[in-house]
């Protein structure tokens, strides 16, 4: 089981870290349980869906990276596939506080980037701030999507976010989760084919600057993310988050990091560029490339 899970995971119900154990074996635990592994752990503990999902969320915010704010925030989506994901906040020394990642947006990508298709809900161990609540109006499952806090009844998105303005009011019609191919050329070896394939998914309606990132880690392994672009901007997530995301939700550090490549348009009218390298140098990856997107 990887150290990050330790105290969280005594704290748990005896039943649930029986049913857990094996699962946390693997120090690469994806954060993440299948349809099949929530019945399992829902047969042993006899919780119902929520119930399990406010047990687990100890778990979720462990995989906090908070060398900022030492406030670990835990949040888990739940796909329409049945998996749920898990997600945390993350925050990064020696960039801008704009590259950090909120628990929700962690949660959501991390589901995205696993090609689920829409999610249903979220339980979060704190109420979700302003940036989130919009970051998440984003979504194909809209203003529907219920949200889960500790101590209170479930609500929806609606109700936390009233009189919203998002995709729809922009007349977008694709949105953020839906299925999309961009059918950018993939070339060059397998670490630049994941930035463009990463970067050929993302959801960029309001600039037309599609971009992907891919992360090769020293043992082989490659985590890629994409840009997701939100309607009020700022909530809008780089795609070099998506990637570190799902790097340090998997157990891998970011020492792991051997080689970073960028994929993005040479005419796009933004560019994720310089933050993408100015943030993987902080993290101490020297190794950035960038290459150019083209039909």
């Amino acid at each position: 089981m990887h150290s990050r899970f330790h105290s969280a995971f005594s704290g748990l119900a005896e039943n649930l870290q029986t049913a857990l154990a094996p699962l946390l074996a693997d120090d690469h635990f994806p954060a993440m349980l299948s349809a099949e592994q929530v019945a399992t752990l829902q047969s042993a503990t006899g919780f119902d869906e929520d119930v399990l999902a406010f047990a687990l969320l100890p778990l979720a915010a462990a995989c906090a990276r908070t060398d900022l704010s030492h406030f670990n925030v835990g949040a888990i989506a739940r796909g329409v596939s049945g998996t749920w994901y898990f997600g945390a906040n993350m925050e990064f020394l020696g960039a801008t506080m704009q590259q950090t990642v909120h628990a929700e947006q962690s949660a959501i990508s991390h589901a995205w980037l696993r090609g689920e298709k829409a999610l249903s809900s979220i339980t979060v161990n704190y109420t979700p701030c302003g940036h989130c609540r919009q970051f998440m109006n984003e979504l194909n499952s809209g203003l529907n999507l219920r949200i889960n806090l500790p101590g209170r009844a479930p609500h929806t998105l609606g109700d936390y976010l009233p009189d919203a303005f998002g995709p729809k009011d922009l007349d977008i019609k694709t949105l953020l989760m839906d299925q999309q191919n961009h059918g950018f050329s993939l070339n060059g070896d397998d670490v630049t084919q994941a930035a463009i394939h990463a970067a050929n998914k993302s959801h960029s309606p309001y600039t037309t600057s599609p971009s992907g990132v891919a992360i090769l880690c020293r043992d082989g392994r490659i985590f890629s993310g994409s840009y997701a672009e939100n309607a009020a901007f700022n909530p809008t997530l780089p795609p070099l988050q998506g990637a570190l995301n799902l790097l340090s939700l998997s157990g891998f550090d970011y020492a792991d990091i051997q080689r970073a490549v960028l994929a993005e348009r040479a005419d796009a009218p933004l560019t994720q560029w310089d933050a993408t390298a100015a943030t993987l140098r902080a993290l101490g990856c020297e190794k950035v490339e960038r290459v150019l997107l083209s039909k």
